[in-house]
């Protein structure tokens, strides 16, 4: 409904959508419902809570066959392409619960618009090579060299931006916890605004 109010031409969810892969067939069944009957494009990005082993919920719940809904890494391989917005959305989707670099190898450009979807941890220290945690880390430099005009973060619940500005990076944050959902508007002079929409 937010979606709806604001007029979105595309939702993107960046990852644990679902918060284990322990969910029951009706609530599977009840997320395809909204999806669907929401009719308008949703691009999901599998996070590490949600990503697509074999018995993921996506999966299970056949989500990726809902014509609207696209998932990276399920029914596409890396990026959904909406000519009719002259945008491309990418990203690295979990595959399962080891660690990854969620914005390693960006994609080229190959429309007027790219925003990319990333799921994990927003780091601006140096890299540590004797780092034994993985985090699904995500560096400055890594937003940066997306050349991306935004980039989606999901991973933390709180609404935040980071980076240093060069590349708009935002977390919206758990809808739960934030109250909202951050609003991307790509503007036809080139700018890009971020606002938020509540939820109700």
């Amino acid at each position: 409904s937010a979606a709806t109010e604001v007029k979105a031409d595309v939702v993107v969810l960046a990852g644990d959508s679902f918060d284990n892969h322990r969910q029951p067939l009706e609530l599977l069944e009840r997320a395809a419902d909204m999806l669907r009957d929401y009719a308008r494009p949703v691009v999901i990005l599998p996070g590490n809570h949600d990503p697509l082993t074999p018995d993921s919920v996506y999966r299970r719940g056949r989500l990726g066959l809902i014509p609207n809904v696209t998932i990276l890494g399920l029914n596409v391989e890396k990026a959904a392409l909406f000519d009719e917005f002259e945008l491309e959305i990418w990203g690295h989707a979990h595959f399962d619960y080891s660690d990854m670099s969620p914005l390693a190898n960006p994609r080229p450009r190959t429309t007027r618009w790219q925003l990319a979807a990333a799921h994990g941890h927003y780091v601006d220290e140096a890299r540590d090579p004797n780092r034994l945690i993985g985090s699904w880390l995500i560096h400055r430099e890594e937003v940066i060299a997306t050349a991306s005009d935004y980039v989606a973060l999901g991973h933390w619940n709180q609404c935040t931006q980071v980076g240093d500005g060069q590349v708009p990076a935002h977390y919206s944050g758990s809808p739960e916890y934030t109250g909202t959902v951050n609003v991307v508007r790509l503007r036809s002079s080139g700018t890009v605004e971020i606002g938020k929409a509540p939820l109700k």
